[in-house]
């Protein structure tokens, strides 16, 4: 081949690339503008590259548990200042051994009493830490009430932080949007605004439970049983079943030994504790644990003893509290079944809400000694309880309850899944079933959000009276107060009676079960057993007031019932000073009464009237005195 020289050529091309000079021979340090252009771009596009990284990792964090955690603070912020007292449970054997402890007056039950010593002081002492302290920041007697929703708000910084960990953990494992649906359930629902503040073990074992399933899912198996033996040994015991799933899967993929030496170590300590505590305040040494798990379990107790009902005595106790959430998270235990690969570690997490939903479906409810649930046999009031506040279950649901949003809002996360596709259809666009389904999880969340906020309103403003009528006393140097011996199952505590010379006792009224009576130092106080008490709930002659003469105040319902009387119509007698509506549950229809209903819910429902009245004539010298 013959060879081209290039300077031949007498092209345009070439004579122009003649003409060009040759490259400087430091071209990487010369400042052209065209490679300074080049320089530029490459600074922006790693710039860009970096941002995108940032908000790519950002996405994927999620929820922190900042964030989770002021959302649940504000909305536990206002169920400690206006959520009811549901039980009188919760009156009787913890606020008020808890006022004995700091203000040396309360009620004792006989559970408290040394000879059956079914209560943990544990469990009080732990709250007493912080109404102690309030109780000198505030005044001792007015103030009283204010170190009440003091620890209310204790308690819902509690259930908020706890929460707030099973957000984070599940935004970390399951991604954002499920993070999301969980925390808006968490903080709207019914049941969660009730349990996150209430005074109950329950409600210590639902803190503990939560916080369990959170280091579960963070991969914490040795953390996630100890917090369990924990919250089962200073709170409720029974609620040791809820956690077995946690504990098992914990001791299968933790490292066996490891994770039996956490909990085992954490149960040792816990009962240890808990039995020198009861020492110091029964007088003796004891394990209330124990005692409460043989009167229970081994006979020491009868479950029929008030009266029992139905299989789904729960399940329509907890559809009052999450509506159709509970719905969703029922079937959520198909679809994870279905779908184990995706949703396997959440069923681990939420599988206590279907084992503790059916245990206690399976045992007889023990049923209170006044408050009855009545269910009206129509499709939708049947499963609306006709109770005061959410019911009488003593909070027995309440440990699973953040772990029904979880389900609810797995569920709702998978909508657009469970549509029917088309079966062709191109790849790279979306059939508008899809959109359909992405629809409906905001729509479903909102019909959840406002079914619960009709639900909490119907609460708060048909029954919330009893908060407010003893608040409404006089601060005298020597009153009495009386209560309507009907009315005992509805007193908030002695933290809202506003001095320490107010002497509360109860009228006989027909009521021939055991009431609780006043702590009794004279006796040895907390370590005292009075032959007065007994577990069967044979009344105690002493337990009512024997002149009622000498009441100065009295507190009562009064319904519209013209085949009743009241004491307080004997105008002669009372004068009334208080009055505020109640919802009278028993004549109100089944749906007006269970959700507030704007424009109707006043004039469909039928209401009493719940009041203060004071005695018209009354001696210095009268004395409410109770023979003990």
């Amino acid at each position: 081949m013959e060879e081209v020289n290039p300077s031949s050529c007498d092209t345009p091309a070439v004579a122009e690339l003649e003409s060009i000079p040759p490259p400087a021979p430091k071209l990487r340090q010369r400042k052209s503008g065209r490679v300074t252009f080049s320089e530029e771009n490459l600074a922006m596009l790693r710039a860009d590259s970096i941002k995108d990284k940032a908000m790519k990792a950002k996405q994927e964090e999620g929820l922190s548990w900042g964030v989770a955690f002021f959302a649940l603070a504000l909305a536990r912020y206002f169920s400690s200042k206006s959520n009811i007292v549901h039980d009188c449970d919760e009156v009787f054997n913890y606020w008020e051994p808890l006022h004995f402890l700091v203000y040396k007056s309360g009620f004792q039950t006989w559970e408290y009493s040394s000879e059956f010593a079914l209560r943990s002081y544990l469990y009080l002492l732990f709250h007493a830490l912080f109404v102690k302290p309030a109780s000198w920041l505030y005044d001792s007697q007015v103030g009283k009430v204010q170190a009440f929703y003091f620890l209310r708000f204790i308690l819902g910084l509690m259930s908020a932080s706890t929460e707030a960990s099973l957000v984070a953990a599940t935004s970390s494992l399951f991604g954002r949007r499920l993070a999301a649906y969980t925390l808006m359930l968490l903080c709207f629902t019914s049941g969660c605004f009730t349990a996150s503040t209430s005074f109950l073990p329950s409600t210590f074992s639902m803190y503990t439970l939560t916080l369990s399933s959170a280091a579960l899912l963070y991969r914490k198996p040795g953390t996630a049983v100890a917090v369990g033996a924990f919250g089962v040994l200073v709170g409720w015991p029974f609620s040791v079943l809820a956690f077995v799933p946690v504990v098992l899967y914990a001791l299968a993929t933790g490292g066996f030994l490891k994770v039996f030496m956490a909990g085992l170590s954490t149960s040792v300590f816990t009962v240890v504790i808990s039995a020198v505590v009861d020492r110091q305040f029964y007088g003796k040494w004891t394990s209330s644990v124990l005692n409460l798990v043989i009167y229970n379990v081994l006979g020491g107790g009868d479950s029929s003893l008030y009266g029992v009902e139905g299989p789904l005595f729960y399940l329509r106790n907890a559809f009052n509290n999450f509506n159709i959430a509970l719905i969703l998270a029922l079937v959520f235990l198909v679809l994870a079944v279905i779908k184990s690969d995706k949703y396997g570690p959440l069923l681990i997490v939420v599988s206590p809400v279907y084992l503790w939903l059916s245990f206690m479906s399976l045992q007889p409810h023990k049923e209170e000694r006044t408050r009855v649930l009545q269910w009206v046999p129509i499709p939708m009031g049947k499963w609306m309880g006709n109770g005061y506040g959410l019911g009488c279950t003593g909070g027995f649901l309440y440990p699973i309850y953040p772990l029904i949003c979880l389900a609810a809002a797995a569920l709702i996360e998978t909508i657009p899944e469970l549509l029917p596709k088309p079966r062709y259809y191109p790849p790279n666009e979306e059939p508008p079933i899809v959109l359909v389904g992405k629809v409906l999880r905001p729509v479903t969340l909102a019909v959840i959000l406002v079914l619960s906020y009709s639900r909490t309103t119907s609460l708060l403003y048909g029954y919330s009276a009893p908060m407010q009528v003893y608040r409404q006393l006089p601060t005298m140097e020597q009153p009495k107060v009386g209560n309507q011996g009907a009315e005992w199952h509805r007193f908030p505590s002695s933290f809202f009676l506003p001095s320490a010379s107010y002497e509360l006792g109860w009228l006989d009224d027909g009521f021939r079960g055991l009431l609780p009576l006043p702590f009794n130092s004279t006796m040895g106080g907390t370590a005292s057993a009075p032959t007065y008490f007994n577990k069967l709930n044979k009344a105690s002659p002493l337990q009512f007031v024997k002149n009622e003469e000498a009441c100065s105040f009295l507190v009562e319902l009064r319904l519209e019932r013209p085949d009743r009387k009241y004491r307080g119509d004997d105008s002669s007698k009372w004068e009334e000073i208080w009055k505020a509506p109640f919802l009278d549950a028993e004549l109100s229809p089944a749906l007006h009464r269970a959700f507030f209903i704007p424009w109707s819910w006043e004039s469909k429902n039928n209401f009493g009237s719940y009041r203060l009245l004071k005695r018209k004539e009354k001696s210095a010298d009268d004395s409410l005195h109770i023979d003990h």
